[in-house]
């Protein structure tokens, strides 16, 4: 499995993706993911895909993305946190395999 890198992303790229990227962060690491995640706001994402493998965001998509794109309100409200955790790693280890 090769690194991967994950950008988290909310609307200033300030606040929610704090918490969120250091929750993923700690995932992916608990689970043998060898990845790098970036924080940025969500206006920056469709120019940084190229380079990215997933996009976790704790705001609604504006657009469609060409990567996994996964909507995390559930690290912040807590609720479904376990359906979350296995769709980021599901994807994230999808990824991982193919680079």
């Amino acid at each position: 499995m090769k690194k991967i890198k994950v950008l988290v992303a909310c609307g200033a790229g300030i606040a929610t993706s704090t918490v969120v990227m250091q929750k993923v962060e700690n995932l992916l690491s608990e689970n043998g993911v060898d990845a790098d995640v970036q924080q940025i706001k969500i206006a920056e994402a469709a120019s940084k895909q190229d380079d990215a493998d997933m996009l976790i965001s704790t705001t609604i998509l504006p657009t469609e993305y060409r990567i996994p794109a996964v909507t995390a309100l559930g690290y912040i409200s807590g609720v479904g946190m376990d359906k979350l955790d296995q769709k980021v790693l599901d994807i994230a280890r999808k990824a991982a395999s193919e680079r």
